[in-house]
């Protein structure tokens, strides 16, 4: 009996080490706390913990875009939310975006939604354009993240740069907003989805002023990422008018050492789960699976490419 019950602890040890073994660990790399890539984050791990067998899932709060994809590159990762024009530098090296080498592992899972500059300034301020940012102290976004190579593209497409700032902090959504509130800060450059709870928190607190970008400082860019659009009215608190601004859309990535069969189950639960991903945060409301395969600056990975070949959307 005692050799029995031995025989039958040693299978059950090795049955769960296979089990172990086999089960596949999912780590969303997201953003700041106060942004929308952490609540979508949130809700799309749920997703693939719920949905797709033996995977474990967890999220990491990050400094975003550009932290993100060196995570992913170093497999420290396995999904991760990057606006579109940072995916474009990762996987061309561009190393004035702070990527020294082309980041080769890099695949594509789906592009998402878009994210809106949005400058932001206390109505105590003065600021109404960004002619008036100069000299004044501003917050442009952890160093490197997605929001912070945003910011330097608008400075550039106006004919500026952070020698004409006062001050220039380089800090997260929220801690940028305390500033504010605080008078230690007069504006701050935020890229996120409509709604983002930081400036919503900020309009609700203080007097803003939401300063547009024209077309013609987008089109002086001249990277095609960065598109025209729109800040529609009553967004925020206080804020009684559409106001011109730049576009940038976002982009789910993943990396080639992730198995196939998972990547299918990533792509194929997120399309069937929009709902969640909508109760996290509006912005996905934008989120659709016709075109989330299309104009991507790098190579779709076989599991997402997968679930669009069945589904109808590519060729």
């Amino acid at each position: 009996m005692k050799l029995i019950r031995t025989l039958g602890l040693a299978a059950a040890l090795v049955a769960a080490s296979a089990a172990h073994a086999q089960q596949q660990f999912v780590t969303v790399l997201t953003g700041g706390t106060s942004g929308v890539y952490y609540p979508l984050g949130v809700a799309l791990s749920k997703v693939y913990g719920d949905n797709i067998p033996d995977v474990r899932t967890s999220v990491q709060s990050t400094k975003a875009s550009a932290e993100n994809l060196n995570l992913l590159q170093a497999g420290r990762g396995e999904v991760a939310f990057a606006l579109g024009d940072a995916v474009s530098d990762a996987w061309n090296g561009n190393e004035e975006a702070g990527f020294k080498n082309k980041l080769d592992k890099l695949r594509g899972l789906a592009g998402i939604y878009d994210n809106y500059i949005q400058i932001v300034a206390s109505a105590d301020s003065g600021i109404k354009t960004l002619a008036d940012l100069k000299g004044k102290r501003v917050s442009v976004g952890a160093p490197r993240s997605g929001t912070e190579l945003n910011a330097r593209a608008i400075f550039k497409g106006a004919g500026m740069s952070y020698n004409d700032l006062g001050k220039v902090e380089y800090l997260p959504f929220g801690e940028s907003v305390e500033l504010i509130k605080n008078r230690q800060l007069d504006a701050t450059l935020q890229s996120a989805g409509l709604g983002v709870a930081s400036i919503r928190d900020l309009a609700n607190a203080v007097n803003i002023v939401v300063i547009p970008v024209s077309a013609d400082v987008v089109s002086n860019i001249g990277d095609a990422a960065y598109q025209p659009a729109m800040i529609p009215a009553n967004t925020y608190q206080g804020q009684a008018a559409d106001v011109s601004t730049v576009a940038i859309r976002n982009i789910l990535v993943t990396h080639a050492g992730v198995p196939d069969d998972v990547v299918y189950g990533m792509t194929k639960s997120m399309f069937e789960s929009l709902d969640q991903l909508t109760a996290a945060h509006a912005a996905a409301r934008a989120i659709k699976a016709e075109g989330a395969a299309d104009g991507l600056p790098l190579p779709l990975h076989p599991g997402a490419e997968r679930y669009y070949r069945e589904a109808g959307l590519l060729q």
